[in-house]
C-alpha cells in the first residue's frame, strides 16, 4: 500500500475543514441565535452541544464498522451526509423552537444526535485513514496540517457566513446554513473520491469479518498501553477544554474586558494555538515523529506549558489589572497548540500498531475525547458558579479553577511519561511491517 504524499493528506485536511464548517453552525452560530435572537435561556443550546459529544460515544461504533468494512471512504461520506443534515435540520427546528413546543425540543434534540453521530462516523473514519495511509515520518505533521485546515474551515465559514446573514431573519439563516452544508459535503465527498484506491483496500487477513465489537473492545482494552492511552486522552482533554466557557467571562469580571476586547482575547488565544500547531508540524516532521515517543516532548511540553500558563492565570485571578492577560492567553493558546496536535499525532501512531483495527481504536479514543470535551467546559462553568456562591470571591474561585485545569494538565502529562519504551519500538516495528 503506498502511503499518502502531501496532496493526499492535504486532501484529507479538506475533509476536516468541511467537518469543522458545519460543527461551527451547531456549536457557534444556532448558539447565539438561540440565546439572542429568540431569547431562549443559554441551558438550552449548551445542552444540545453536550448532547451532540454525549452521541460521539457512538464512535467505536463507526469505527469498528469501517474496520470490518475493509474501506473508510463510504464512511468518511455517510457521515458527512448526516453531519450536513442535522445542521440544517437544526437550523430548521428554530421556528418551533421559537414557540417553545415540545416538538421543538425534539426536532432539535434530533438534529443534534445526527450532528454528532455524523461527526463520530466521518471524523472516526478519516483519523483512521490517516493512521493507515501516512507514513510514520508525516503523522506529526498530517495531524498538523488536518487540524489547521479545521480551524481555516471555521474561520473562513464564519467570516462568509456572518457576512450574509445581516440583516438577519430565520429564511435567511435557512438559505445560509444549506448552502455551507451543501458546500462541505461536496467539498468531502470530492477530496476523498478515489484516494483510498483499489489497492487501499485491507487485505482479507485484516479484516474483522466475524469479530463482534463486544469482543473488539475487550481485546483492545486488554492492552496496557492503550489503556492508559484512553485515560490519557481523557485528562487532557477535560483540562483542554475547561477554559472554553470561562476565559471570556473571566476577562470581563477581573479585567473590565468590553464584549469586543474579551472576543479579541480569544482571538489571541486560537492565533497561539495556530503557532503552536505550525510548530509541532515542521519540528515532528523534520526532527522525527515516526512513533509515539518521538512525539513524547512536543506532548509533555505541551501539557507542562500548558499547566504553566493557567497557572499564570491563577495569578492573574489574583494580581487583577496590570497583568499581561494577553501575553499569558497566547501561552496557553501556544502550549495547548503544541499539546493537541502531538496528541493526534501519537494516537495515528499507536493506532497503527494493531493493523486492521485503526478504527476501534481512533473510536474509543475519540469516545474519550467527546466526554471529556462534554464535561471539560460545563465543569468549568459550574465549579465558577459553586465557588463564587460558597467561598464568595471570584478572583479566589479562578484561582481555584485555573489551578485545578494546571494540575489535570500535569497529572496527564505524568501519566504520558510513565508509559514503557516499548511503545515505540511496537508502533515502528507495526508501521515497517
Amino acid at each position: 500500500m503506498t502511503p499518502l504524499g502531501w496532496v493526499g493528506i492535504v486532501r484529507l485536511g479538506l475533509v476536516q475543514s468541511a467537518i469543522g464548517a458545519i460543527v461551527m453552525l451547531a456549536t457557534s452560530l444556532l448558539n447565539r441565535v438561540m440565546v439572542v435572537e429568540y431569547a431562549l435561556p443559554a441551558a438550552l443550546p449548551a445542552g444540545l452541544v453536550a448532547w451532540h459529544y454525549a452521541v460521539q460515544l457512538s464512535r467505536p461504533v463507526w469505527g469498528h464498522g469501517s474496520d470490518r468494512g475493509r474501506r473508510r471512504t463510504p464512511w468518511i461520506v455517510g457521515g458527512m451526509a448526516v453531519l450536513a443534515t442535522g445542521a440544517i435540520a437544526a437550523v430548521l427546528s428554530l421556528g418551533l423552537l421559537a414557540t417553545r413546543s415540545l416538538a421543538g425540543f425534539a426536532a432539535a434534540a434530533a438534529a443534534f444526535a445526527m450532528i454528532g453521530a455524523g461527526v463520530g462516523a466521518a471524523g472516526t473514519s478519516l483519523l483512521a485513514l490517516l493512521a493507515t495511509r501516512v507514513a510514520p515520518a508525516r503523522r506529526a505533521a498530517a495531524a498538523s496540517i488536518t487540524w489547521i485546515m479545521m480551524v481555516a474551515g471555521i474561520v473562513i465559514t464564519a467570516r462568509i457566513a456572518g457576512s450574509l446573514l445581516d440583516p438577519f431573519s430565520l429564511p435567511r439563516l435557512v438559505r445560509v446554513a444549506s448552502g455551507v452544508a451543501l458546500v462541505a459535503f461536496v467539498v468531502a465527498a470530492l477530496a476523498v473520491r478515489g484516494i483510498e484506491g483499489v489497492t487501499a483496500a485491507l487485505p482479507p487477513e485484516r479484516a474483522l469479518s466475524s469479530q463482534p465489537l463486544k469482543a473488539e473492545l475487550a481485546t483492545m482494552w486488554a492492552d496496557r498501553e492503550a489503556r492508559r492511552f484512553t485515560v490519557f486522552v481523557f485528562l487532557s482533554m477535560l483540562a483542554y477544554s475547561m477554559q472554553d466557557l470561562i476565559l471570556e467571562p473571566f476577562a470581563g469580571l477581573l479585567f473590565g474586558f468590553t464584549v469586543g476586547q474579551s472576543t479579541q482575547l480569544s482571538g489571541v488565544q486560537h492565533g497561539g494555538v495556530l503557532l503552536g500547531m505550525i510548530l509541532v508540524g515542521v519540528g515532528g516532521n523534520a526532527f522525527g515523529g515516526r512513533s509515539a515517543r518521538d512525539l513524547r516532548v512536543w506532548i509533555v511540553a505541551g501539557c507542562i506549558g500548558s499547566a504553566a500558563a493557567l497557572a499564570g492565570l491563577a495569578l492573574a485571578a489574583r494580581s487583577g489589572p496590570g497583568w499581561p492577560l494577553a501575553a499569558n492567553v497566547a501561552a496557553l493558546g501556544f502550549a495547548n497548540g503544541l499539546f493537541a496536535v502531538a496528541a493526534i499525532g501519537a494516537m495515528m501512531a499507536l493506532a497503527g500498531q494493531d493493523r486492521g483495527r485503526e478504527g476501534i481504536r481512533m473510536g474509543v479514543w475519540g469516545a474519550a475525547q467527546a466526554i471529556a470535551f462534554g464535561l471539560g467546559g460545563l465543569t468549568g462553568a459550574v465549579a465558577v458558579d459553586i465557588g463564587r456562591s460558597l467561598i464568595g470571591s471570584t478572583p479566589q474561585t479562578f484561582a481555584m479553577v485555573f489551578g485545578a485545569e494546571a494540575l489535570l494538565f500535569l497529572a496527564a502529562a505524568s501519566l504520558w511519561l510513565r508509559g514503557p519504551a516499548r511503545m515505540s519500538v511496537q508502533t515502528t516495528v507495526s508501521a515497517a511491517a
